[in-house]
């Protein structure tokens, strides 16, 4: 039996095609994907991404699971602010990628996957030896995206909070379309100008905050968006996605989150085996690419091979682009040919096409 978030009536009123993700019946596309994507890169769009899983971290021992258990330095977190983590294995992994958002002092909120949130939230619970607090109210909260750059000029009319002030991975609480207590964050998954909703579900009424984003939006060409332009929105950015870009096959090292494994701030679950791969040096790297002829679309699981036929790597997700025409995708390509500018080629079944190796994101404004 498939879950449904509390939104799926809306859904269903607004036409949505429905599909099961992760165990949740969501919608995949309205009016149809490219629609969704031009609206939310030009206007605004509106997802529901309730399946996505909310822990609650509270209490003196906090802090000290939370950098147990992420790669990133949360001590470095201050409230009001997120921070973008993974959570690794000890072979180092990639349990899977969330957002840590400090509340306020001794209360922290993960934001997991919605279709890892089991086994994230059993993957926690293993690691609290220190008995913080911890509770999973990814049931209770409901979560909607706004984005699009007239995000801004449709979220203002339903709240008293200067939301232009809420900078990119920064959050405030305030009362939205008269239903208090809703956590307004900038942390977008699109590359554009939004804001995530976190709605507790037993104090508000969600399907009110939704109806009324609509009616302020309507004057701003406010669409409904589905996980389709979902995906092509983030591919375009050269955002991982679990299950694609990043599993437990994968290390953050090659999959170009170095940036965020602070190998230096003392023990944490996988820095031991980080570290012996960072001294031995990376055998496969993350990398976007672009396709240079027209009407090529990669796809995951297409092989990625060189000028001989040599296999040098694997797509893990492809798109035509909708914003550039063009056929983008990601994946691992072996550590020589992880070179920006580097031609290698598809495989798009028995044809053999080129791309160019490039870092993303794709799609620049």
């Amino acid at each position: 039996m498939l879950k449904r978030t509390i939104f799926y009536d809306q859904h269903e009123k607004k036409g949505a095609k429905l599909i099961d993700f992760g165990g949740f019946e969501m919608p995949v596309q309205y009016a149809g994907i490219k629609q969704e994507h031009h609206a939310v890169r030009e206007r605004a769009g509106l997802f529901d991404v309730s399946h996505m899983g909310e822990f609650i971290v509270k209490g003196s021992e906090a802090l000290n699971l939370i950098q147990k258990v992420t790669i990133n330095d949360a001590s470095k977190l201050e409230p009001g602010k997120a921070q973008y983590s993974a959570m690794c294995y000890e072979n180092g992994g990639i349990v899977d990628d969330l957002l840590v958002y400090m509340i306020d002092e001794n209360n922290y909120m993960l934001v997991v996957n919605g279709s890892n949130i089991e086994k994230d939230w059993d993957w926690v619970v293993s690691q609290n030896s220190m008995n913080a607090e911890i509770e999973n109210r990814s049931e209770e909260i409901a979560l909607l995206a706004l984005q699009g750059p007239e995000s801004v000029n449709i979220l203002q009319k339903l709240t008293d909070t200067d939301v232009s002030g809420i900078k990119f991975y920064t959050f405030e609480t305030g009362s939205v379309a008269g239903e208090k207590d809703v956590i307004i964050s900038a942390t977008g998954y699109t590359g554009e100008k939004g804001f995530e909703l976190y709605i507790d579900t037993t104090k508000c009424d969600p399907v009110n905050i939704w109806n009324k984003l609509f009616e302020a939006g309507d004057e701003f060409g406010l669409e409904p968006a589905g996980l389709g332009a979902r995906d092509t929105l983030r591919l375009e950015m050269g955002y991982a996605l679990y299950g694609n870009d990043i599993t437990k096959e994968t290390n953050p090292l090659e999959a170009r989150m170095g940036w965020l494994t602070k190998l230096d701030k003392g023990d944490f679950v996988g820095r031991e085996a980080l570290l012996k791969q960072k001294e031995n040096g990376l055998e496969r790297k993350l990398m976007g690419f672009v396709i240079s002829e027209p009407r090529n679309v990669p796809r995951s699981g297409y092989e990625i091979v060189d000028e001989s036929d040599n296999k040098i790597g694997f797509v893990t997700s492809g798109t035509q682009s909708i914003s550039l025409d063009k056929g983008i995708g990601m994946g691992y390509i072996s550590i020589g040919k992880a070179v920006q500018d580097e031609t290698v080629y598809i495989q798009i079944r028995k044809k053999k096409v080129e791309a160019k190796v490039t870092a993303p994101p794709f799609y620049k404004k």
